[in-house]
């Protein structure tokens, strides 16, 4: 990798994202798919060519996590994940504390899969559970059963896993607090070191729009639903989760993430303070020195496009910027990251989005914002931006201050989609 101080070297995350899946669950609309061994190989070769490429693009960092996404990783080939995991330790500067996570799902992964991984340096295991009742699991579409999920955590303590994420998800068709509560004591009961809860989020062109979509409108106005849980249901929910939660031990360090001392998940935080991360794969997302890069989505494309990766001069503006000097501006800045064939769109971050980005990334994680952090960044206070907007919230109650730090209230937290979207300038 060179010669660089690793004293002068900035910090990076990486993010991999393998595509594949088993099935495609009736919520998601993640970029995943079915595939034949033989073009998971192909996609495995055309990603390491482009951990290599940009592995020697990025000789300055040094990478402190690494987050193996999906699609299904799990589904992937034991040899075809050390492979890439060996190419990211080749080409790149690899911190050895780096957190490196990779998602599974049960049903997919086998014991010599686990123990592949930990030969990997995989540290980190997020299992894909969303639900312990076996009526909402046929719902989502999931493809394993709540045995199959016990069988799969037993086998990740086994093989020596002492950091492992739970999935979890709440609001879903017929559920009430009551019900989810059931799942949540059966995860607490497994001491897991991590458990994520998120919300169902009923996204266009899944199955789950063509059936809830009115409801979700509904629930979303406040009014009575027909399968959706009321948005008072909802709020039960989550008080009730962080209840149970806090109870057995659990932090909660973002809205949606609870963890024990010492295990919130570094790489995931790095996203929400605006870290330098770098995604390899299709359709994957980088944000480097304030440029936001996007891979194409098109299999065949990257599959092409990688044969010969190479930086390009297009006069194209990134999408909504309307200028086409963007891109001159992302090529003449962007040292490290040119731009290539394998993006779809680099456009450069103005100063006044940066500045709403750090404040509705930031205020999703139960510190919040750091007022001498956001004067470093922008070289200006953040009353003289946010005065207003912030003495209002703080009259409502959703905001606070504390030791130099901004941070929603629990009542801010449970209205926070409203609240962020305050911090839109």
């Amino acid at each position: 990798m060179g010669s660089v101080d690793e004293r002068m070297k900035k910090e990076l995350e990486l993010y991999i994202h393998i595509p594949f899946c088993m099935k495609k669950c009736e919520y998601c609309d993640f970029l995943s798919f079915r595939a034949d061994e033989h073009t998971q190989h192909a996609y495995v070769e055309a990603l390491l060519r482009e951990i290599a490429y940009y592995g020697e693009k990025c000789r300055e960092y040094t990478v402190t996590s690494v987050y193996i996404g999906g699609g299904t990783p799990s589904w992937l080939d034991e040899e075809l994940m050390s492979g890439i995991m060996s190419a990211v330790r080749s080409h790149f500067s690899l911190s050895p504390e780096a957190e490196i996570s990779i998602e599974c799902n049960p049903g997919t992964v086998t014991d010599g899969k686990f123990a592949a991984y930990r030969r990997a340096g995989i540290n980190r295991i997020s299992i894909g559970l969303q639900s312990a009742d076996e009526r909402e699991l046929r719902l989502l579409g999931r493809i394993h059963t709540y045995g199959q999920f016990l069988k799969t955590y037993e086998l990740a303590r086994r093989n020596g896993f002492t950091n492992i994420n739970i999935d979890l998800m709440n609001s879903l068709p017929g559920q009430t607090a009551e019900s989810f509560s059931h799942t949540l004591r059966q995860i607490i009961r497994l001491k897991p070191e991590h458990i994520s809860v998120y919300s169902l989020i009923i996204e266009e062109g899944t199955p789950f729009y063509v059936r809830y979509q009115e409801d979700a409108k509904r629930q979303s106005a406040g009014e009575p639903t027909a399968a959706l849980p009321t948005e008072e249901e909802v709020l039960r929910t989550t008080r009730l989760t962080e209840e149970l939660l806090s109870d057995a031990g659990y932090e909660q360090y973002e809205i949606s993430n609870f963890a024990k001392p010492g295990y919130a998940c570094r790489h995931n935080i790095g996203y929400w303070q605006r870290a330098n991360y770098l995604g390899l794969g299709i359709g994957a997302a980088s944000l480097m020195e304030n440029i936001r890069y996007t891979n194409v989505s098109d299999l065949y494309k990257y599959l092409e496009k990688t044969v010969h990766i190479k930086e390009e001069l297009r006069q194209t503006a990134a999408p909504g910027s309307g200028d086409v000097a963007n891109q001159a501006a992302c090529r003449q800045s962007a040292q490290v990251i040119p731009m290539t064939n394998l993006h779809e769109t680099a456009e450069r971050i103005p100063r006044k989005a940066q500045m709403e980005e750090f404040m509705f990334l930031g205020l999703r994680m139960t510190d919040g914002v750091s007022r001498e952090r956001f004067a470093q960044n922008f070289g200006i206070e953040i009353e003289a931006v946010y005065q207003e907007v912030m003495q209002s919230l703080k009259e409502e109650g959703l905001l606070a201050k504390r030791a130099g730090q901004i941070f929603l209230t629990k009542r801010g937290q449970e209205v926070s989609n409203y609240v962020l979207a305050q911090f839109l300038l």
